[in-house]
């Protein structure tokens, strides 16, 4: 996405373009993981959905605006926390990105990074795919094949957020 006549990364000003470094560098955090959790094929569509679910994580998460290569491994569990089942992540993204919307309106300047994660938050909230029903068969029954069984149409975050988890854990 190209943002002519905003400021450049440093801040300099001067018609040149900017860009979203924070955004960039949390989705390239989110993808690593997922690959080398090897859960989903990376063309998947439910790659998709882990990928801009921990990145929105990951992207939120910093405070400081600082996300450091060095320090991935140490926020490890941070992101655990925040993608575990029983936390409120829906809730925790919506009063993040309010804050960062207000932060970047009270700047009046450009911010890509934001816009970024306000488009794959969008995609994560509008978007349903097709996954299979975990309560359908609450007693047992017989097994059935990985493409075989009763599925439900669920929201993007809420299929992308354990795929996420999950690949933190196995990394």
């Amino acid at each position: 996405m190209l943002h002519r006549g905003q400021e450049s990364t440093d801040g300099a000003g001067g018609g040149e373009l900017t860009v979203p470094m924070a955004w960039l560098y949390a989705e390239y955090i989110a993808d690593e993981l997922l690959r080398t959790g090897d859960l989903m094929p990376p063309t998947s569509f439910e790659f998709r959905a882990g990928r801009d679910a921990l990145a929105l994580t990951i992207f939120l998460s910093d405070t400081d605006g600082e996300l450091s290569g060095i320090r991935v491994v140490s926020q490890l569990e941070t992101w655990l926390s925040l993608t575990a089942y029983d936390q409120p992540w829906q809730d925790w993204v919506r009063d993040r990105m309010a804050r960062l919307t207000a932060e970047a309106v009270d700047a009046g300047g450009p911010a890509p990074d934001l816009d970024l994660a306000e488009a794959a938050w969008r995609w994560l909230q509008e978007t349903e795919l097709l996954a299979p029903d975990l309560n359908a068969v609450p007693g047992g029954g017989p097994v059935i094949g990985e493409d075989e069984g009763p599925k439900v149409w669920t929201p993007a975050w809420q299929l992308g957020l354990p795929l996420g988890h999950l690949a933190i854990h196995l990394f």
